[in-house]
C-alpha cells in the first residue's frame, strides 16, 4: 500500500511539473489517503503485536 502511495505521489509531481493541475491534485489526494491508511494499519498491527506478546 505504501508502494501505491509513492506511485501516486510521483504521478502528482510529474503532472504538476507539466501543468496538469487537476490530475496533480487528484493524484496527491489519493497518495495522501493511501499513506494515512497505511499508517493506521501499521499502528494497529503494532498494537496487536504488543498485546498478543511473544509466543515461543
Amino acid at each position: 500500500m505504501l508502494y501505491w502511495a509513492v506511485i501516486f505521489f510521483v504521478v502528482a509531481i510529474i503532472a504538476g511539473v507539466f501543468g496538469f493541475g487537476g490530475i496533480a491534485s487528484a493524484s496527491a489526494g489519493v497518495a495522501q489517503v493511501l499513506f494515512f491508511l497505511f499508517l493506521i494499519l501499521f499502528v494497529v498491527a503494532m498494537v496487536a503485536r504488543a498485546l498478543r506478546g511473544r509466543t515461543p
